[in-house]
Protein backbone atom coordinates (compact mmCIF):
# COMPACT_ATOMS: atom_id res chain seq x y z
CA UNK A 1 0.00 0.00 0.00
CA UNK A 2 1.33 3.08 -1.05
CA UNK A 3 1.42 6.10 1.57
CA UNK A 4 1.80 9.46 0.65
CA UNK A 5 2.44 12.55 2.87
CA UNK A 6 0.35 15.82 1.98
CA UNK A 7 2.14 18.98 3.80
CA UNK A 8 1.98 22.73 3.12
CA UNK A 9 2.55 25.78 5.56
CA UNK A 10 -0.45 27.19 7.39
CA UNK A 11 -2.96 28.89 5.50
CA UNK A 12 -1.59 27.21 2.34
CA UNK A 13 -4.64 24.88 2.04
CA UNK A 14 -3.48 21.57 3.18
CA UNK A 15 -7.05 20.37 5.26
CA UNK A 16 -8.85 21.72 1.70
CA UNK A 17 -6.78 19.73 -0.59
CA UNK A 18 -7.38 16.45 1.58
CA UNK A 19 -11.22 16.94 1.77
CA UNK A 20 -10.80 16.77 -2.27
CA UNK A 21 -8.78 13.49 -1.91
CA UNK A 22 -11.51 12.32 0.57
CA UNK A 23 -14.32 12.94 -1.37
CA UNK A 24 -12.36 10.74 -4.24
CA UNK A 25 -12.37 8.29 -2.07
CA UNK A 26 -8.40 8.12 -0.67
CA UNK A 27 -8.56 7.31 2.79
CA UNK A 28 -7.14 10.44 4.66
CA UNK A 29 -5.35 10.39 7.87
CA UNK A 30 -5.24 13.66 9.74
CA UNK A 31 -2.45 14.17 11.83
CA UNK A 32 -3.33 17.22 13.38
CA UNK A 33 -6.53 16.09 14.93
CA UNK A 34 -5.34 12.86 15.68
CA UNK A 35 -2.32 14.25 17.96
CA UNK A 36 -4.64 16.48 19.61
CA UNK A 37 -6.95 13.21 20.30
CA UNK A 38 -3.56 10.88 21.51
CA UNK A 39 -2.63 13.77 23.47
CA UNK A 40 -6.13 13.46 25.27
CA UNK A 41 -6.64 9.53 25.51
CA UNK A 42 -3.75 8.20 24.98
CA UNK A 43 -2.32 7.51 28.78
CA UNK A 44 0.99 7.00 28.48
CA UNK A 45 1.43 10.18 26.62
CA UNK A 46 -0.65 12.56 28.54
CA UNK A 47 1.79 11.35 31.57
CA UNK A 48 4.85 12.24 29.47
CA UNK A 49 3.03 15.74 28.73
CA UNK A 50 2.54 15.95 32.18
CA UNK A 51 5.88 15.22 33.24
CA UNK A 52 7.38 17.57 30.37
CA UNK A 53 4.19 21.01 30.86
CA UNK A 54 3.50 20.30 34.24
CA UNK A 55 -0.03 19.63 35.81
CA UNK A 56 -1.78 22.53 34.15
CA UNK A 57 -1.34 20.89 30.62
CA UNK A 58 -4.85 19.56 31.37
CA UNK A 59 -7.03 20.52 33.70
CA UNK A 60 -8.81 19.34 36.95
CA UNK A 61 -11.34 17.31 34.52
CA UNK A 62 -8.20 15.96 32.38
CA UNK A 63 -8.83 17.91 29.39
CA UNK A 64 -6.12 19.28 27.45
CA UNK A 65 -5.24 22.64 27.87
CA UNK A 66 -3.96 23.90 24.46
CA UNK A 67 -3.88 27.40 24.92
CA UNK A 68 -1.64 26.96 28.22
CA UNK A 69 0.71 24.62 26.58
CA UNK A 70 1.02 26.91 23.64
CA UNK A 71 1.99 29.86 25.54
CA UNK A 72 4.81 27.10 26.99
CA UNK A 73 6.28 25.94 23.51
CA UNK A 74 5.98 28.20 20.34
CA UNK A 75 8.62 30.52 22.07
CA UNK A 76 10.89 27.84 23.68
CA UNK A 77 12.49 25.61 21.20
CA UNK A 78 13.71 23.59 23.47
CA UNK A 79 10.46 22.73 25.23
CA UNK A 80 8.43 22.77 21.35
CA UNK A 81 11.27 19.81 20.34
CA UNK A 82 11.25 17.96 23.33
CA UNK A 83 6.97 18.15 22.96
CA UNK A 84 7.62 16.90 19.30
CA UNK A 85 9.22 14.35 20.40
CA UNK A 86 7.16 13.16 22.90
CA UNK A 87 4.00 13.78 20.17
CA UNK A 88 5.56 12.54 16.28
CA UNK A 89 5.87 8.68 17.46
CA UNK A 90 2.93 8.48 18.76
CA UNK A 91 1.06 9.63 15.85
CA UNK A 92 3.48 7.30 13.66
CA UNK A 93 2.49 4.62 15.67
CA UNK A 94 -0.96 5.70 15.51
CA UNK A 95 -0.81 6.49 11.65
CA UNK A 96 0.53 2.72 10.94
CA UNK A 97 -2.45 0.93 12.72
CA UNK A 98 -4.85 3.52 10.78
CA UNK A 99 -3.39 2.25 7.50
CA UNK A 100 -4.08 -1.09 8.50
CA UNK A 101 -7.71 -0.84 7.90
CA UNK A 102 -7.84 0.26 4.67
CA UNK A 103 -6.19 -2.49 2.79
CA UNK A 104 -7.88 -2.11 -0.90
CA UNK A 105 -7.91 1.87 -1.24
CA UNK A 106 -6.07 2.87 -4.02
CA UNK A 107 -3.52 4.91 -1.94
CA UNK A 108 -3.12 6.59 1.71
CA UNK A 109 -2.59 10.40 2.03
CA UNK A 110 -1.27 11.27 5.56
CA UNK A 111 -1.98 14.56 6.05
CA UNK A 112 0.56 16.93 8.56
CA UNK A 113 1.91 20.30 8.81
CA UNK A 114 5.34 18.62 10.04
CA UNK A 115 5.65 16.00 8.36
CA UNK A 116 9.37 16.80 7.10
CA UNK A 117 10.51 18.54 10.49
CA UNK A 118 9.27 15.37 12.07
CA UNK A 119 11.86 12.95 9.74
CA UNK A 120 8.22 11.31 9.27
CA UNK A 121 8.21 11.52 5.46
CA UNK A 122 11.58 9.39 4.98
CA UNK A 123 8.82 6.70 5.98
CA UNK A 124 6.43 7.37 2.58
CA UNK A 125 5.92 7.02 -0.66
CA UNK A 126 6.23 10.55 -1.83
CA UNK A 127 5.35 13.70 -0.60
CA UNK A 128 2.45 16.46 -1.74
CA UNK A 129 3.11 20.05 -1.03
CA UNK A 130 0.28 22.61 -1.10
CA UNK A 131 2.02 25.85 -1.72
CA UNK A 132 0.25 29.18 -2.05
CA UNK A 133 1.92 33.03 -1.59
CA UNK A 134 2.43 34.05 1.95
CA UNK A 135 0.30 37.06 2.06
CA UNK A 136 -2.56 35.04 0.76
CA UNK A 137 -1.62 32.15 3.35
CA UNK A 138 -1.41 35.18 6.12
CA UNK A 139 -4.84 36.64 5.19
CA UNK A 140 -6.50 32.59 5.38
CA UNK A 141 -5.57 32.41 8.81
CA UNK A 142 -6.12 35.88 10.23
CA UNK A 143 -10.03 35.27 8.30
CA UNK A 144 -9.97 31.69 9.63
CA UNK A 145 -8.98 31.72 12.74
CA UNK A 146 -9.27 35.29 13.81
CA UNK A 147 -5.89 36.23 14.48
CA UNK A 148 -3.85 39.24 14.25
CA UNK A 149 -1.38 39.68 11.38
CA UNK A 150 1.61 39.76 14.13
CA UNK A 151 0.05 36.01 15.06
CA UNK A 152 0.15 34.42 11.68
CA UNK A 153 3.66 35.68 10.85
CA UNK A 154 5.15 34.24 14.52
CA UNK A 155 3.53 30.85 13.12
CA UNK A 156 5.13 31.02 10.15
CA UNK A 157 8.37 31.86 10.94
CA UNK A 158 8.08 28.72 13.49
CA UNK A 159 7.96 26.43 10.59
CA UNK A 160 9.76 25.35 7.30
CA UNK A 161 9.86 27.95 4.53
CA UNK A 162 8.02 27.62 1.75
CA UNK A 163 11.25 26.75 -0.39
CA UNK A 164 12.82 24.05 2.19
CA UNK A 165 9.35 22.10 2.31
CA UNK A 166 8.93 21.88 -1.30
CA UNK A 167 12.20 20.52 -1.96
CA UNK A 168 11.24 17.30 -0.08
CA UNK A 169 7.69 17.29 -2.24
CA UNK A 170 7.68 15.06 -5.78
CA UNK A 171 4.17 16.63 -6.49
CA UNK A 172 3.60 20.18 -5.83
CA UNK A 173 -0.08 21.51 -5.78
CA UNK A 174 -0.66 25.60 -6.31
CA UNK A 175 -3.05 26.90 -3.78
CA UNK A 176 -2.65 30.49 -4.79
CA UNK A 177 -6.38 31.39 -6.30
CA UNK A 178 -5.41 32.45 -9.94
CA UNK A 179 -4.54 28.50 -10.64
CA UNK A 180 -7.54 26.59 -9.98
CA UNK A 181 -6.21 23.60 -7.50
CA UNK A 182 -9.34 21.14 -8.31
CA UNK A 183 -8.20 19.92 -11.89
CA UNK A 184 -4.44 19.69 -10.30
CA UNK A 185 -5.76 17.37 -7.75
CA UNK A 186 -7.81 15.57 -10.21
CA UNK A 187 -4.55 15.15 -12.58
CA UNK A 188 -2.44 13.88 -9.30
CA UNK A 189 -5.01 11.27 -8.01
CA UNK A 190 -5.22 9.56 -11.79
CA UNK A 191 -1.55 9.31 -11.58
CA UNK A 192 -0.97 8.15 -7.48
CA UNK A 193 -3.86 5.57 -8.61
CA UNK A 194 -1.89 4.37 -11.82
Amino acid sequence: MKVYGLTGGIGAGKSTVAKVFIALGVPVYDSDSSAKWLMQNDLELVDQIKALLGERAYDKAGILQTAYIATQVFHNDELLQALNQLVHPAVAKHSRHWADLYPNAPYLIREAALLIESGAYKQLDGMIGVTAPEELRIKRVMNRNQWTREQVVARIKNQLSEEERMRHCQYRLVNDAQKQVLPQILALHEQLKA
